[in-house]
């Protein structure tokens, strides 16, 4: 029988809930501890594991006292993001695999930090891109690879946030100093998928955006930062009855993070892309379209009910509704449209030498590094800015094998 994995949690709430699915006493794998700051959230968490479980984890205000004391065959980071390189960098150092939420920094050097670092300890890192574990998106690449609608030359990615204001402007990630940008925290999927069905990454990218709606909005003063401190989860105060957008009140009190953006990407191997976010609408929405020398694809639907994609192939001077052929994804499961179960399989698969994750290091790096260029791109003007290769040794690095 396989080792028994004891596996931990930093950051127990919100994302945290994801490790639920490493529960699998069945399969010999623990969720034996977590570690959060918040008394709150830890309770939460004890909590969730006896009501599902039965089961009773430790509990740490401090994850390196976790660490210390806890014998932990991988750990789950899923804290806020600008406190994803420090906790990240500390567990590989200490020689703990590790998966860690998107994105996976909120810097370039951050990032880079964090791979660097997996390296020189040879130790398992892998990151929390579950879109690429999607049906939908699947299903795409496989398409792609099939060759039915040719060599690929362009992709677009419109993505509505309609509950932008409630998820991105009422706690932490208002500020950029805690994000970077919104291209970081929410565009670093829909990067990532785009260099995925590419088949390539940025090598130069340049937008514009604007802080356009939320800037007018009412926020809590100063000191007032933890409003839902009482609160487990922020979507808790999540509510389609918060419109229209300019109606809405109680935001952080700083808020200085664009509510729109739009990046064009150039790719290494010559594929144009560009993506297109907004947090203020009154629909939720992610829309690819793939164009080929063949023909194109679009979803319609991003892994909930109903969603389907349409392949185009034959010319007619006309838009048509339906394409020459239609895929009818099936129906979604839980977390995520039943991503989250899969890439969590993926991450104890890894932790046993069992398999290679789709998800990978250096694609989570390239897609934080388009954001944070595409992000000083709004900020000075639309000018475009070259993305850095990683050196060679990061590049061709296979980070699922402990060395």
């Amino acid at each position: 029988m396989a080792k028994e994995l004891h596996l931990g949690v930093i950051g127990t709430c919100g994302r945290g809930s994801l490790s639920d699915w490493a529960h699998q006493p069945q399969n010999g794998a623990l969720v034996v501890a977590g570690a959060d700051p918040y008394q709150l959230q830890r309770d939460g968490f004890i909590t969730r594991h006896q009501k599902k479980f039965n089961h009773t984890p430790n509990v740490y205000a401090d994850y390196k006292e976790m660490l210390e004391k806890e014998h932990l065959d991988g750990v789950f980071i899923t804290c806020p993001d600008f406190l994803h390189e420090e906790i990240a960098c500390y567990c590989l150092q200490h020689k703990i695999p590790v998966y860690l939420e998107k994105p996976i920094a909120i810097s370039i050097e951050g990032a880079d930090r964090i791979l660097r670092t997996a390296k020189d300890n040879e130790t398992r890192l892998m990151l929390g891109h579950n879109m690429r574990y999607m049906n939908f998106t699947r299903k795409m690449r496989e398409i792609i690879e099939s060759g039915t609608i040719g060599e690929v030359k362009a992709i677009w990615c419109r993505h509505f946030v309609s509950y932008g204001g409630d998820a991105y402007f009422r706690d932490w990630h208002a500020d950029t100093k805690n994000t970077c940008s919104l291209l970081l925290q929410k565009g670093a999927h829909d990067i990532d998928i785009i260099h995925w069905l590419a088949g390539s990454r940025t090598a130069r990218v340049n937008g514009i955006g604007s802080l356009s709606v939320y800037n007018q909005v009412p926020r809590r003063p100063a000191g007032e930062e933890h409003l839902y401190k009482d609160k487990l989860d922020i979507t808790s105060c999540w509510s389609n009855d918060h419109w229209p957008a300019r109606e809405l009140k109680d935001f952080y009190p700083v808020v200085n993070n664009e509510d729109i953006n739009m990046v064009n990407l150039q790719l290494a191997n010559g594929v144009q892309a560009c993506y297109l976010q907004c947090h203020f609408t009154p629909d939720g929405w992610r829309n690819y379209t793939v164009i080929g020398t063949k023909g194109r694809i679009e979803n319609f639907g991003d892994d909930g009910e109903g969603t389907k994609l349409q392949v185009w192939t034959r010319r007619q001077d006309g838009y048509r509704n339906e394409g020459d052929i239609t895929y009818r994804m099936p129906p979604p499961g839980e977390g995520h449209g039943g991503a989250d179960p899969v890439i969590i399989q993926n991450f104890l698969d890894v932790l046993r030498g069992k398999e290679v994750p789709t998800s990978t290091p250096q694609g989570a790096r390239y897609a934080v590094a388009a954001g944070v260029l595409g992000a000083k791109s709004v900020r000075t003007g639309g000018m475009p800015y070259d993305i850095p290769a990683l050196p060679d040794d990061i590049e061709n690095y296979d980070f699922s094998r402990n060395k």
